[in-house]
């Protein structure tokens, strides 16, 4: 099954949407500046890779089912949303 998605997600031929994202002027020069230095050949490229990392790193956290069901148990207890996502943090970080 995990490894379906992993396949999934590294295939070249995968569907692809276009998104438009606002960002501040001095983050792109920066974004330009570190792709080369990244081995990337576009900002855009690194950009996508930023947020593919940020993403599996979240997913990992957040998407175990254990997890998944204890943050459902915690906002039905009315716990903020603030709380649980440092309380996870925390558990990933000294996990």
């Amino acid at each position: 099954m995990l490894d379906d998605k992993l396949k999934t997600r590294l295939s070249k031929d995968r569907p692809m949407t276009t998104v438009t994202l606002r960002v501040p002027v001095d983050v792109v020069e920066s974004l330009k500046a570190i792709a080369p230095l990244k081995g990337f050949q576009g900002y855009q490229t690194l950009l996508k890779a930023y947020v593919s990392e940020g993403l599996r790193r979240d997913e990992a956290q957040f998407l175990d089912d254990g997890v998944q069901r204890l943050v459902a148990a915690l906002r039905a207890q009315g716990v903020s949303s603030d709380v649980i996502e440092k309380a996870v943090y925390e558990m990933d970080r000294t996990h």
